[in-house]
């Protein structure tokens, strides 16, 4: 089942088993191995496999993926979730600041890794799975580079709400502070901003790692001057598209 599934996850992709190999880092004739059952991966390999295709190792397993033609990533659970305690068994909200983030990337499914991040706690906010992000950059104005977002652990991607503010951990770009809109035919999610001075993109499915829904920031810096100095900003913007209409205008 393994190996019919590896093909069908490849073949749905749309990549060749040389370029699945590649990005697996894995020989080409091993993972053409694993496709025709000559040989099975160990669990870490398993993980890795689950990962990149987006697909729950436990699917990836036991279901025969091809006869299942309502199989949906959306509507799979994204990963189970490594989390810590407090001394009343409330689950900590674990910092991951930007020294951190490339680390991160690589073991945010790893609960040893997990338990030694640091930690805070934020009276009032709700119960559930709680984690904090450092953001950098200004594409998110008026929050600033270096405020601190809490987020609350989306399961599936297709309880994301358009047009709300999201933390993805994203496989290839790492810590992704935005507005979210799933485009679901695409099997896509939209990343906007609210800096307009930045376009949206768009990331498939597959590597997206972690999305968590906004709940609560925390800003270290002058929010008045901040949000001056965004007006001042596209103000400026305004002003240079003004003139470069009337400069066309004035030559036609």
């Amino acid at each position: 089942m393994l190996g019919d599934n590896l093909k069908y996850l490849r073949e749905i992709k749309k990549i060749s088993q040389q370029q699945a190999a590649e990005n697996l880092g894995l020989p080409r004739t091993t993972l053409g191995d694993y496709e025709r059952n000559h040989t099975e991966p160990n669990i870490e390999m398993l993980c890795k496999i689950a990962r990149y295709f987006n697909v729950r190792l436990d699917d990836l397993l036991q279901l025969q993926l091809d006869q299942l033609k309502t199989y949906d990533p959306a509507e799979r659970d994204l990963k189970i979730l490594a989390v810590t305690l407090d001394h009343q068994q409330r689950q900590n909200i674990e910092l991951v600041d930007v020294k951190a983030e490339a680390g991160y990337l690589h073991a945010f499914q790893d609960p040893q890794y997990i338990r030694q991040l640091p930690r805070m706690y934020i009276p009032r906010l709700p119960q559930g799975n709680l984690r904090a992000f450092e953001i950098s950059g200004d594409s998110m104005l008026p929050v600033e580079s270096g405020s601190i977002i809490v987020g609350q652990y989306v399961e599936k991607i297709i309880e994301i709400k358009n047009d709300l503010l999201y933390i993805v951990i994203h496989k290839l770009d790492g810590i992704v502070f935005k507005r979210l809109r799933v485009l679901k035919e695409k099997k896509e999610i939209q990343l906007i901003s609210d800096n307009p001075t930045y376009e949206s993109y768009t990331i498939p499915f597959n590597q997206i790692g972690e999305v968590w829904q906004f709940k609560a920031h925390l800003s270290f810096g002058d929010l008045k001057s901040t949000v001056d100095r965004l007006m001042d900003e596209r103000l400026n913007d305004v002003q240079k598209k003004v003139n470069h209409i009337y400069k066309k205008i004035v030559k036609g």
